[in-house]
């Protein structure tokens, strides 16, 4: 196994053991690719994502840091919409 994906994949349990989140306080979980970005709110004591947003079919232009912050308004309005104020993030072994 490649020794940098091995250690990534130890930190990020090493968080989860650590990160949990609840209807009130979801967590927000983090995926970055090479070309788009993922967000998910998830409730782990139903096993349930409460909210998503991604930039996959977003037609916004410049670079990766304004893409991301526009997913994260999204996903912010979609929290909001569903009464939720605060977040525990998880940061999936970055």
């Amino acid at each position: 196994m490649d020794s940098k994906l091995y250690n990534r994949t130890r930190v990020k349990y090493r968080i989860r053991k650590k990160v949990s989140g609840s209807h009130d306080k979801p967590r927000l979980s983090v995926f970055r690719s090479n070309k788009d970005i993922y967000c998910q709110l998830i409730d782990d004591v139903n096993g349930v994502t409460i909210a998503s947003a991604t930039s996959k079919g977003m037609k916004a232009s410049g670079n990766k840091v304004t893409i991301s912050g526009e997913v994260g308004k999204l996903l912010a309005s979609k929290a909001l919409s569903a009464g939720i104020s605060k977040v525990v993030f998880d940061r999936g072994g970055y």
